[in-house]
């Protein structure tokens, strides 16, 4: 049982081969001379050769071998061209990647096509089972004892047997260009079997003088093979002898049916080759003489089984052809005859079967069914199917041409119109950008100056109310410095901090909702001159929610020099007195403006320490009741006696109850606040004067706030800016590239379009070759 194999053709183009040079084979296989003798008969038959159709097929053959030579060279510049448009990146395609592929493979199938037309013959190849009589049947179409045949497996190889133009015979066998002699059928048959190196799947070619033998003269090939049931290698022997072979003869024995072992190799054969050519010998029918009685209804069932195996299992030929393709005969009687009639003996002379007439007629029905197949279409058969491929594949490069011909000019119009479009749009674009450069910086100066003034408004109230803030802070308080000094690092930060938050709450939302607009508009503005994938990008960029403004007051900082004045100080006091009256500055200049006259101890903290210079320049009426009262106080710690003399006074004048009286009140006073001044009194206190003091000094930088807030938003506003403009430069930058891009572009463009149009009239000048070859070759012999 063999092994299906679903190997196909090596090249596409041998797929026409089994059709297209089928029938002329056979015609060439099968067609016999009249006799083999020299005289009269042999000149008859050289002028029937000559004017047979065969010389028609050389000259046409020639042709043919011409045209697909031009066919193939205008294939291979057709697709070097279309391969080096189709990888220029610089150009959009003007052919597709299906076209570039499919000209490459006309180029393989073309180059297949002519390998199978320069063959210089037609091959016939016998196939079947051991001693089926393939030898025999060979023997006798070429009318003589040329291969040896017998009983047992006499054909250990392939033969292959043509035409020589010496007189001698000899063998070559494979691999070797040694000639080795031989002169009969006994001679060849020792030389085949002495040769070792000879196994089933070997080629020997058997060259035999074309004197002798008339079917050999006309470029024919006949190719006897080994038992197909002697080896399981049917797939290398398909590969290697026929997918050139252009008619398969199946010869199988009427004395038994046809076997799975014959179907399964030509199964394969037609699953490789294109509708094969196929003939079916039911060699030994002389057997059926033997039962006269059962002849017709055996032969009917070859005939079915034959039909069947042609018709529906290989789908080679209908039913109507499959008559002529299966044929009953005896190839040991046909060749006994035809050598006794060589000899000059009677042809039917010697021990012959009943019906010997009827099963020769068969044989003959044989030969003239392909005698009859080369004088009608043998040109036909053989070169019209690659004429036919090759018309198509001139006509679809041409049509492929033209495609690139019109797709290049298509594209060029595309590109001088891209090219106009660019240059408007970049025009365009330098316009408008000059003119939204202006309104952007218009509108980044309004928002700046909205936001310093509402920033320094914002901060004005916030150190109106700083004393909420610092009272909302809570931290254990002691008088020590250490603790002092963490307290007041807590402190600062507290109002950095709060003062931060109030100013955002207050600002920030209001800013941040200006900012983003005014970049909305500037993105509304600018995005019209931005292609579409841009624009999408710009979108995800801008408004950046993530701005916020930075106030930097630095609290810590400007508030480093705060030194709080918390001893206690009685509030019916001579310092706290005068500090009432006078305010805390006249009251410093008037403790602290006579030092040489008052001896006595200065606070360890001022009240305020931006206590600024004393002018210099004339005497105010402060100044002039400073003096008066620090002169009486002067006067006063100077001696005792003035005391003794006011209290005298006062004692006269309203009595030493009042007096105790007053003298004890102010002293329970004392002893009260003296009692309160407690730790929390002096958080208090710190409190006010951090107070006072912070809120000078934030005083201070208030319109350094609001400017610098205002440079943040402009900075904000400028980067949206400068980004959106890098954008527009980029697209300026893109739409020059491409005005040069359309420029070179166009240039390419025009010497594709020419090169594309010259190859697409060259195509129709091999179609007009074509044709020329159908009306001179193949309608003629219609």
């Amino acid at each position: 049982m063999c092994r299906r194999s679903g190997i196909s053709s090596p090249e596409k183009g041998l797929e026409s081969v089994g059709c297209a040079c089928t029938e002329s084979a056979m015609s060439l296989v099968f067609l016999r001379p009249n006799t083999s003798a020299i005289g009269k008969k042999d000149k008859r038959l050289m002028a029937e050769v000559n004017a047979s159709p065969l010389k028609h097929f050389v000259t046409a053959k020639k042709k043919i071998n011409g045209i697909f030579e031009q066919l193939g060279a205008y294939i291979k510049e057709s697709s070097a061209f279309l391969e080096e448009t189709y990888s220029n990146e610089e150009l959009d395609p003007v052919t597709t990647e299906e076209q570039v592929a499919e000209v490459r493979g006309y180029l393989s199938k073309v180059a297949g096509i002519g390998e199978v037309l320069s063959r210089r013959h037609m091959k016939v190849v016998f196939f079947g089972r051991t001693s089926n009589g393939k030898s025999s049947v060979i023997n006798a179409m070429l009318w003589d004892k040329v291969l040896p045949s017998g009983i047992g497996h006499t054909t250990n190889c392939f033969l292959r047997v043509e035409g020589t133009d010496g007189n001698e015979a000899f063998l070559l066998t494979e691999g070797s260009e040694e000639r080795k002699s031989v002169k009969t059928v006994n001679q060849l048959a020792h030389a085949l079997h002495q040769d070792e190196d000879l196994d089933a799947g070997s080629l020997v070619c058997v060259m035999w003088p074309k004197g002798k033998c008339a079917l050999l003269r006309d470029d024919l090939v006949l190719v006897d093979s080994p038992g197909i049931d002697v080896t399981t290698e049917l797939d290398s022997w398909i590969d290697k002898f026929c997918l050139d072979a252009d008619v398969f003869v199946l010869v199988a024995n009427s004395e038994s049916t046809l076997m799975q072992t014959e179907k399964s190799f030509f199964h394969k054969v037609n699953e490789r080759l294109s509708s094969p050519n196929i003939f079916i010998l039911n060699n030994r029918w002389d057997a059926s003489a033997s039962e006269p009685e059962y002849m017709e209804e055996v032969r009917r069932q070859h005939m079915d089984r034959c039909t069947s195996f042609l018709v529906d299992e290989l789908g080679v030929v209908d039913r109507a052809q499959a008559s002529d393709r299966i044929f009953f005969v005896s190839a040991k009687e046909v060749l006994q005859a035809r050598v006794q009639k060589a000899q000059g003996m009677p042809e039917a002379g010697g021990a012959l079967a009943e019906g010997f007439q009827a099963r020769m007629f068969e044989f003959q029905n044989f030969e003239r069914r392909f005698e009859e197949c080369i004088s009608q279409s043998a040109v036909k058969t053989k070169f019209e199917q690659h004429t036919v491929r090759a018309k198509q594949i001139s006509e679809a490069l041409r049509l492929i041409m033209d495609s690139a011909h019109v797709a290049a000019q298509e594209q060029r119009i595309h590109c001088m119109e891209t090219k106009e479009e660019r240059e408007d749009r970049l025009e365009f674009i330098d316009k408008q950008l000059d003119l939204l450069t202006l309104d952007c910086k218009g509108k980044i100066k309004n928002i700046t100056e909205e936001v310093e003034k509402q920033v320094s408004n914002a901060m004005a109230e916030e150190i109106r109310r700083l004393h909420v803030l610092v009272d909302d802070f809570h931290m254990d308080f002691h008088p020590s410095q250490v603790v002092l000094k963490v307290y007041k690092n807590e402190l600062h930060r507290h109002i950095e901090e709060g003062l931060g938050r109030n100013m955002s709450e207050r600002c920030s939302n209001a800013i941040t909702s200006a900012l983003q607009n005014t970049q909305t508009e500037m993105i509304d503005g600018l995005k019209p001159l931005l292609p579409l994938s841009v624009r999408e990008q710009v979108d995800k960029m801008v408004p950046r929610q993530c701005f916020s403004l930075s106030y930097d007051l630095n609290c810590d900082k400007l508030c480093s020099d705060f030194q709080e004045d918390i001893g206690f100080h009685f509030s019916l006091g001579w310092t706290m007195l005068v500090n009432r009256f006078l305010g805390p500055k006249n009251t410093r200049r008037a403790l602290m403006g006579y030092n040489d006259q008052i001896p006595r101890p200065m606070a360890i903290t001022p009240v305020s320490t931006a206590m600024p210079p004393f002018p210099q320049g004339s005497v105010t009426q402060e100044e002039l009741m400073v003096s008066m009262v620090t002169g009486l106080a002067s006067l006063t710690s100077r001696t005792s006696m003035g005391i003794i003399v006011v209290g005298g006074v006062i004692w006269k004048a309203v009595g030493w109850r009042l007096i105790a009286l007053s003298v004890g009140l102010y002293g329970l006073l004392y002893v009260y606040e003296r009692l309160t001044w407690t730790t929390k009194a002096k958080e208090r206190a710190f409190k006010r004067q951090f107070v006072d003091y912070a809120s000078e000094k934030l005083q201070l930088i208030v319109s350094y706030t609001g400017s610098n807030c205002s440079h943040q938003v402009q900075q904000e506003l400028a980067g949206t800016f400068a980004q959106l403009c890098q954008q527009v430069d980029v697209t300026r930058q893109q739409l020059e590239d491409e005005i040069r891009d359309m420029n070179r572009k166009i240039e390419q463009l025009d010497s594709l379009q020419s090169k594309a149009k010259l190859l697409r009239n060259k195509a129709g000048w091999l179609d007009s070759e074509l044709n020329m070859f159908t009306q001179q070759y193949l309608q003629q012999g219609r």
